[in-house]
């Protein structure tokens, strides 16, 4: 996935209080859209440190941490260690350079991953693979902002935009809110950000 190794060099300090609010407020949209979720498993698709996936741990019956960044994937191991927590496992993998055939979830999602994905649409295309049919992948990401000019990233997504790629993938019941806004949140700039919902069926 993209910027691994950047993330692999701040995973010890990634945990700020701007990073652990966001992910609280994307950990509750995310848990909005959740639908008799108790007995469904879950991967928290490029989970970084895990903070959006811990505050979940609770709406699963399991989740799985994934990433492709060794150091964050140890720090998700030693919060698991620290907590003696159950039901949770986690693995460092890269979609871009594999397919992971037998990975199968009820639930994936992701939030502030895909603007990190060059090619997104491929992406999309392996996690539609590993959803189990009636599974919903959920995205959490900023909307599309020009004024935000990188290499390494996407400046956001256009959500009618997103939707039409993810149908073409065969993703279904698509449906997407703006649902954050605040300041400097994007790179400095000031950015709002979107879930969207979907399933395979």
């Amino acid at each position: 996935m993209g910027n691994t190794d950047k993330f692999d060099m701040i995973a010890n300090l990634y945990d700020t209080p701007e990073r652990i609010q966001i992910a609280k407020v994307s950990s509750d949209a995310i848990r909005n859209y959740l639908v008799d979720a108790k007995s469904k498993n879950a991967i928290d698709f490029g989970c970084g440190t895990g903070l959006v996936g811990m505050d979940l741990l609770n709406e699963f019956n399991s989740v799985l941490f994934l990433d492709t960044s060794p150091n964050m994937i140890n720090q998700i191991e030693q919060k698991i260690s620290d907590f003696n927590l159950q039901h949770v496992d986690t693995l460092c993998f890269d979609f871009e350079k594999e397919g992971l055939s037998e990975l199968h979830a009820d639930y994936i999602f992701m939030a502030q991953v895909l603007l990190h994905i060059p090619d997104v649409e491929f992406v999309l295309s392996r996690l539609f693979e590993v959803l189990n049919e009636g599974g919903h992948l959920l995205i959490v990401d900023f909307n599309k902002n020009e004024k935000i000019d990188s290499d390494l990233v996407h400046n956001g997504f256009n959500q009618a935009e997103l939707a039409d790629m993810m149908t073409k993938i065969g993703y279904r019941d698509i449906q997407s809110e703006t649902f954050y806004t605040g300041s400097k949140l994007f790179m400095g700039h000031d950015a709002s950000m979107f879930i969207l919902d979907s399933r395979k069926r």
